[in-house]
């Protein structure tokens, strides 16, 4: 008889964790119910093929489809013992891979889920739903355009307009930039009018009042904030030059530039305050009255006018400013040529002198700060170009640097204008998120997908994972919060660094390197033993820092 051993070992790391995850955020229950299957489906149901399949877009940062099948037949222990049921390899086929993007594609299906998911995720978690941010980005391809497609010319945020581009609209939670609405539409529409559905979508998900919902620019057409003022709900907006013009930009920094307004300094938040800091920022503010109509209501309210100078924005600009005068001196400087050296241009007449130096104070963007004439003549030696520069009109566009002019109808007692500057400044939060949908993490780019409704239905999966990457960050950095403490040892190189605030990223990597190995054939039976590699204290901590003991999971014997 013989008595060789079946040994198999498989590369487990992170993905027990993620699954887990999932699991506790019930995906695969949610979208089994909202995305039922026919009757002639087997294996996987299509919520946990969904939950597999996104652990391995998490841990291999690749989308392609055909990719999934041979890494899930390397670790159909490992999945068997996560996920609860016998696993195979044909259950990630490429075309029941596709059937989960067609499904997730039905709009009204996909509304459903992610108002019940999120609002979950809410419940479940204990969030803070106390402000929202709302902002988009694009996405392309290499493909073509047609009439009615998804994919259509528009203005690219990944600087790509020569190719076909999606919008794609995200409202998060603040601070944890947690996504709880999507909004997915075709590239040449404008942002403007993805506000308002966006808002209804979040006030649905998250059943109550007092939002303050922030966001750039183009939310803030009045018929939206008359919306927001209607609904009980709040707003913080910077405002456009058109949508308040020089002239009132002028006149509410009229007071401050004679000295009768005084200023109030805004400074960087700090655990520890100290009298020496800096300022980083200074404004005052004003209330003014608006009018407007919701469904053929009128209605009138007042808004604070937040009016913020950012000091380093100012300083920056005054510095670009300064150079570009600088450059602007030396080329009108360069217009005359010194007498008897070859090669230059000489102008002879006065009108042509005065056009070229017109046109080299437009490049600099430096007009109305440049006083120039044109002297002499051609017959009394040559024309010259006199520049000299307006220093009362350089003071006047120096002190109108750097401001920001925002509006809130959030009283003065719940959102002060220091909280307002950094309420707005925390924009970074939802840019991190689509740098992760673009980044290594989820892999955006290149588009492996065909079809808009596979295309939006693989952009539903990937902000789904972006769920996943927000709520181990929050579980985490609240229990260190909780906990008074720090998690020490994520940092390569420097194993004493400690962090109150760990990224998913750093977290996940831990838990490269744990294998599961399975025998078989053990003393001529049909006896199997599992064997995974032994935590370490730090991947122990995290563990529990996140609730997960995963250590049972693993032990469950595959037939």
């Amino acid at each position: 008889m013989s008595n060789s051993l079946d040994i198999l070992t498989e590369r487990v790391d992170d993905l027990p964790l993620l699954l887990a995850q999932l699991d506790k955020m019930q995906l695969a229950t949610l979208i089994d119910k909202h995305f039922p299957t026919h009757g002639n489906w087997r294996g996987l149901s299509l919520g946990q093929l969904t939950c597999v399949w996104l652990a391995h877009i998490l841990v291999e940062g690749n989308h392609y489809l055909v990719k999934v099948q041979h890494w899930a037949s390397q670790l159909l222990h490992t999945l068997h013992a996560c996920v609860g049921r016998a696993v195979r390899e044909l259950d990630f086929t490429d075309d029941r891979l596709e059937k989960v993007l067609d499904n997730l594609a039905h709009d009204g299906q996909w509304q459903d889920f992610e108002q019940e998911f999120s609002g979950q995720l809410v419940r479940v978690y204990d969030l803070e739903t106390e402000r929202v941010r709302i902002d988009s980005t694009t996405t392309y391809h290499y493909g073509s355009v047609s009439p009615d497609g998804l994919f259509q010319f528009g203005h690219s945020k990944d600087h790509r307009p020569d190719l076909p581009q999606v919008k794609i609209n995200l409202a998060t939670l603040d601070a944890l930039g947690l996504p709880i609405s999507t909004t997915i539409v075709s590239g040449n529409r404008a942002d403007d009018g993805l506000y308002l559905p966006e808002i209804k979508q979040v006030q649905a998900t998250l059943a109550r009042t007092g939002l303050l919902f922030v966001a750039d620019c183009k939310m803030g057409a009045v018929a939206v904030r008359a919306y927001l003022q209607h609904s009980q709900d709040y707003y913080l907006i910077p405002l456009s030059p058109v949508q308040l013009p020089p002239a009132e930009r002028d006149k509410w920094l009229a007071p401050v530039q004679s000295g009768s307004q005084l200023l109030t300094n805004v400074y960087q938040p700090s655990p520890t305050p100290s009298r020496e800091q800096l300022p980083i920022a200074r404004g005052y503010e004003q209330i003014r009255t608006l009018n407007s109509a919701v469904d053929d209501q009128p209605i009138i309210w007042q808004e604070r006018l937040l009016i913020v100078q950012s000091l380093k924005l100012a300083q920056a600009q005054t510095q670009a400013l300064q150079q570009r005068l600088n450059q602007a001196q030396v080329a009108l400087a360069c217009l005359q040529p010194a007498v008897g050296k070859r090669g230059k241009k000489r102008y002879r007449e006065v009108s042509e002198l005065q056009t070229a130096a017109a046109a080299i104070v437009t490049k600099w963007q430096v007009g109305g700060l440049v006083q120039v004439a044109v002297n002499g003549s051609e017959a009394a030696g040559g024309l010259r170009v006199e520049a000299q520069v307006d220093e009362q009109a350089l003071t006047e566009a120096i002190f109108k640097l750097g401001w920001h002019f925002y509006v809130t109808n959030q009283t003065a007692q719940k959102l002060s204008l220091e909280q307002g500057v950094w309420a707005y400044r925390a924009e970074y939060v939802v840019e991190h998120n689509f740098g992760r949908l673009k980044g290594r993490q989820l892999s955006l780019q290149p588009l492996q997908v065909m079809g808009d409704e596979r295309v939006k239905g693989l952009l539903r999966l990937l902000w789904l994972g972006l769920r996943v990457f927000s709520l181990l960050e929050y579980q985490t950095r609240r229990q260190l919060k909780e906990q008074k403490t720090e998690l020490v040892g994520l940092y390569a190189g420097n194993s004493k660094r400690s962090t109150a605030k760990p990224t998913s990223e750093s977290l996940l990597k831990v838990f490269k390197g744990i294998n599961l190995t399975t025998i078989g054939g053990i003393a001529g039976t049909n006896e199997v033993q599992y064997h995974i590699t032994v935590l370490s204290g730090l991947q122990a901590r995290i563990l529990a820092l996140l609730k997960m003991p995963l250590a049972h999971r693993l032990q469950v014997k595959v037939d």
